[in-house]
C-alpha cells in the first residue's frame, strides 16, 4: 500500500460486523495499481448511528462508500438519489458523492452475482435462495435476468417472507418466472432442496466461526442429507472459506462457489461508479483476497 499523505483520500466499507472483510485489501491493491491516491476502510457502525455517520463522511469529501450487512436497505433513508436498479429492488450496497453534500445510491451485488455463474445454463431450472434480506433482493433480480423457472425464498420471519415476495413478482416482468416464500418454521423445505438446480445462502449464516457447527449451517444439518449432487451451492459468504455449508456440498460432489468472485465483482463496479475508469484491476484484487485467506 502506498505511504498515506495529507492529500490521500478516503474510502470504505459500513457494515456490523466488518472487521472480517476483505474489501480492504483487496480494494487498496486495486488503488496502487491505477495510481490512485485512495486508502479504503473497514468501519464498523451501529444501525442507530448509520444517517449519522453517512452524513459526516459525505461533508469530509470521502470519495465512496461500499455497505454491507446489516445496512442495505436502510442506507436508502441516507441518499438523495438512487440509481435503476437500486431503485427497484430497494437496496444499496455502494454510495456514491452526490451534489450539494448528497449520497447517490448504487447496487453492484446485482452485476456481482453473476459474474461467477457465467457458463451455467439456469435458463428454465429451480432455484432456491436462503433469506430475504438485502442480497436476497439482488440475487432474485439476477436470476430473473437469466430466465429461470421457478425461485423459493426461504425465510422464517413470516412478514417480511410475503412482503418480499410481493415486492419481487412486481419487479419481475416475465409470466412465466414462478416466485414463491417458503416459512421454515412451518413448511418442509426438503422437497424444494431435493428439486433444486441453484441453492443460494443470502444469510449470513456461515460467517462466524465461535459458533457450533449447527449454527453455522443455513437451515441446520439434517435436511442437506437430500441434496442431490446435479446442484450448484452458491454461499455468498467468503470468509470463512469454504464455509461449513459448501464443504458439505464438496463432499456430495456438487457443484460449489463462494463469494469472493462475486465480492470482487461488485467491488470493481463499485471502483468504476467512483473513479471513472473503466479498466479495474479485478485479478490483482482476488490474488490478494486469496493471499489473505490462505495466511
Amino acid at each position: 500500500m502506498s505511504t498515506i499523505t495529507g492529500k490521500t483520500s478516503l474510502v470504505g466499507l459500513l457494515g456490523q460486523p466488518v472487521n472480517h472483510s476483505l474489501s480492504p485489501i483487496m480494494h487498496n491493491a486495486a488503488y496502487e495499481e491505477m495510481g490512485l491516491d485512495w486508502c479504503y476502510l473497514a468501519m464498523p457502525c451501529d444501525t442507530k448511528d448509520l444517517k449519522e455517520v453517512a452524513t459526516g463522511l459525505r461533508l469530509i469529501d470521502c470519495k465512496g462508500i461500499n455497505v454491507t450487512i446489516p445496512h442495505k436497505q436502510e442506507i436508502l433513508h441516507c441518499c438523495e438519489n438512487l440509481t435503476k436498479i437500486a431503485n427497484d429492488i430497494k437496496a444499496v450496497n455502494t454510495l456514491i458523492p452526490g451534489k450539494n453534500n448528497h449520497w447517490i445510491g448504487a447496487n453492484t451485488d446485482v452485476e456481482g452475482f453473476l459474474m461467477p455463474l457465467k457458463g451455467q445454463n439456469l435458463i428454465n431450472k429451480s432455484v432456491v435462495v436462503i433469506g430475504s434480506g438485502g442480497s436476497s433482493r439482488a440475487v432474485v433480480m439476477a436470476l430473473i435476468s437469466l430466465n429461470v423457472q421457478k425461485i423459493t425464498i426461504v425465510g422464517r420471519n413470516e412478514n417480511s417472507l410475503d412482503v418480499f415476495i410481493k415486492n419481487m413478482k412486481k419487479l419481475s416482468t416475465k409470466e412465466k418466472i414462478s416466485i414463491e416464500g417458503i416459512n421454515s418454521k412451518k413448511l418442509n423445505v426438503t422437497p424444494y432442496i431435493e428439486e433444486a438446480d441453484l441453492i443460494v445462502n443470502a444469510t449470513p449464516i456461515g460467517m462466524n466461526k465461535n459458533k457450533t457447527d449447527e449454527e453455522n449451517i443455513p437451515l441446520g444439518h439434517e435436511i442437506w442429507n437430500s441434496l442431490s449432487n446435479k446442484t450448484i451451492l452458491y454461499d455468498l459468504i467468503y470468509n470463512p472459506r469454504p464455509t461449513n455449508w459448501l464443504k458439505i456440498g464438496h463432499r456430495k460432489n456438487c457443484c460449489i462457489i463462494d463469494g469472493l468472485d462475486m465480492l470482487v465483482g461488485q467491488g470493481a463496479l463499485s471502483i468504476k461508479l467512483w473513479s471513472g475508469f473503466d479498466e479495474i484491476p479485478t485479478e490483482i484484487m482476488k490474488s490478494s483476497a486469496q493471499k489473505h485467506l490462505m495466511v
